[in-house]
């Protein structure tokens, strides 16, 4: 089953503002206290400003896009996206391109937290 719309239009806005580098767009859809997977570090963040410090030392070090695929409501409420997933170094090499899946959460209509899991 999918999620609503208002779910699928959130995490859309997200991505796109991601792959953007707009932080402070992404962000402004989630928690103050959202738990975010550090996926190429290992372990999690708390809140937004430990967020945002995360994802401006991993912008630069590598160039990684992610495009949802797909958008799946679990049993337990969650949602499922499936994500296309390309990184490269900052010279445009490419580092991996693959499909994983990022697990949110939400809580009054904003992101409260993402897991990720591979396929």
């Amino acid at each position: 089953m999918q999620p609503d719309q208002a779910t699928i239009s959130l995490l859309t806005r997200m991505y796109r503002g991601f792959n953007a580098r707009d932080a402070d767009a992404v962000l402004a859809e989630m928690q103050p206290d959202v738990e975010w997977p550090q996926a190429f570090l290992g372990g999690y963040v708390q809140g937004q400003v430990a967020v945002r410090a995360y994802w401006a030392k991993q912008w630069s070090e590598i160039d990684p896009h992610v495009n949802p695929t797909g958008f799946e409501l679990l049993p337990d409420g969650r949602t499922d996206v499936t994500v296309h997933q390309v990184v490269r170094d900052l010279e445009g090499k490419l580092l991996l391109d693959t499909v994983v899946h990022h697990v949110y959460q939400l809580r009054d209509g904003l992101i409260a937290r993402m897991d990720i899991q591979t396929t």
